[in-house]
């Protein structure tokens, strides 16, 4: 019996790696929604004449 796919070692550079730049794009996304909802919140506060 021969293993049709062989697991391929961990490679915890790569893995880092990945974990970096997950952990980057969510800081990208949560910045741009604080900015979002800061600006929502000015234009609620410019009164309308």
């Amino acid at each position: 019996m021969t293993d049709e796919n062989p697991q391929k070692p961990f490679d915890e550079a790569e893995y880092r790696r990945r974990q970096r730049s997950r952990a980057n794009l969510m800081g990208w996304i949560l910045g741009a929604l604080a900015l979002l909802f800061f600006f929502i919140t000015m234009a609620r506060m410019v009164p309308h004449s």
